[in-house]
């Protein structure tokens, strides 16, 4: 009985976790066509400092106030406080981690997309539960299931057929291409290092901290171009868009997507980012009247399956916390 019980738990634990997934892909699906509409309006990186600069103090106020109830005797989430305290290997490791996760990878994804064709941009990144996962099994963090590489496989197919049709790599989209791929690297390295982190800290703490170190060389980057945007007379589209991508796009999805690290393991959180170029695709056809062809709806066939197939392919064990 007793087992049976914790199997349930365990299962309603895991399906919790994929509706918070699922919640994070329909954010960043949504918010590439907010944001995309935004552009016209803003240059791109000034958009980004903005939205960094939001974030970081959201994460900040909400980790004190997490530690100010558990300092009352306030019962709170592990996903929100822990109370070791952070070794300088800690810290080391968060600096290097925020330099990679924010700083390098928001230059080198904004700068890339900027560079190369959306069709080339979306099929780069739609390897990256690939890397992660080959990543993952060298270093010995998860041990990877034939079912996982199956359905990790089809997804990359129906990503490609979703987004592969018309990308002409290499040309004068190359230096984009390069960039891209750097910023998968990034996000790989950023989300591999931080499950280590995450087995003594909340994923509030790791996410807020990265944030508030990579923010600061990433304005001081985009600084220049900041001076120069004439930000009192921009439309007020920008600024509601900018606030929401802050707090939903860069808060509520990161924070949800190092809880699915926690919950079970970065390999397989990372499939779920095949999700959003669906969902994205989704956005345009309602609401931006792109066409939806048959082609792409037999990619997004095949994403779905191969997701589907990688959660039966075993159950990564939840990070374990320390007290």
């Amino acid at each position: 009985m007793t087992g049976r019980h914790a199997d349930d738990r365990g299962g309603r634990r895991r399906a919790g976790t994929d509706a918070l997934l699922v919640l994070m892909v329909l954010i960043w699906g949504v918010n590439y066509s907010v944001i995309k509409r935004a552009f016209d309006e803003i240059p791109p990186q000034p958009f980004n400092a903005v939205r960094m600069i939001i974030a970081t103090a959201v994460f900040l106020l909400a980790m004190r106030l997490a530690a100010s109830a558990a300092r009352r005797g306030a019962k709170v989430s592990r996903i929100f406080h822990t109370a070791t305290r952070p070794t300088a290997g800690d810290w080391r490791r968060l600096a290097g981690l925020g330099f990679i996760g924010h700083f390098c990878y928001q230059i080198c994804f904004i700068s890339g997309v900027a560079g190369t064709s959306v069709s080339n941009s979306a099929l780069i990144i739609g390897a990256t539960p690939v890397v992660i996962a080959l990543a993952s099994a060298a270093l010995g963090h998860e041990r990877i299931g034939r079912l996982h590489w199956l359905g990790a496989a089809i997804s990359a197919v129906g990503i490609y057929l979703v987004v592969g049709h018309g990308a002409e790599f290499g040309g004068a989209h190359l230096h984009g291409d390069l960039l891209v791929l750097a910023s998968v690297a990034c996000w790989a390295t950023y989300s591999l290092g931080a499950a280590s982190l995450i087995k003594r800290h909340s994923p509030l703490f790791v996410t807020g901290m990265t944030f508030a170190i990579g923010c600061v060389p990433y304005v001081l980057f985009a600084l220049p171009q900041m001076i120069e945007v004439r930000w009192l007379h921009l439309p007020a589209y920008v600024y509601v868009s900018t606030v929401m991508s802050a707090l939903l796009a860069l808060c509520v999805a990161y924070l949800i997507w190092y809880t699915g690290i926690q919950a079970i393991g970065v390999a397989r959180t990372s499939l779920y980012s095949n999700l959003v170029p669906i969902v994205a695709m989704t956005v345009a056809t309602l609401w931006l009247g792109e066409p939806l062809t048959l082609v792409k709806v037999a990619g997004a066939s095949a994403v779905l399956t191969g997701l589907f197939l990688t959660r039966l392919g075993g159950r990564t064990p939840p990070v374990p916390m320390e007290e």
